[in-house]
């Protein structure tokens, strides 16, 4: 007997979740220090293991504010601001210091 892959119920297909690419859908924006100095901002998603990929990614090079990275995840960049676009970025969990969630509507 095969085992189906995929199943439709009302017109809606579905895949089995052990089929199933590994998620990259961005769950939100989030600015990660990351081991030797590193901050990056992105689209964020975290595999089981605890690896966080960075879409859409740029290197913070310039934090430009006058109150710390947690200034630029509330309000976003400054005129002073240096980001750096680099693509997607792996972020490995043990490299990650510390993570900011980016406010809703803060540009970053």
């Amino acid at each position: 007997m095969t085992t189906p892959t995929t199943i439709t119920i009302d017109g809606t297909e579905y895949i089995r979740k052990t089929d199933a690419p590994a998620d990259t859908t961005p769950t939100e924006r989030q600015i990660v220090v990351a081991d030797r100095g590193f901050v990056f901002v992105g689209d964020a998603t975290t595999d089981e293991a605890g690896n966080i990929t960075l879409g859409n990614a740029s290197v913070i090079r310039r934090w430009g504010t006058t109150k710390g990275l947690g200034q630029l995840a509330i309000e976003g960049k400054t005129s002073s601001t240096t980001l750096d676009p680099c693509g997607t970025v792996r972020v490995p969990s043990g490299s990650v210091v510390a993570v900011f969630n980016v406010a809703a509507g803060a540009k970053l």
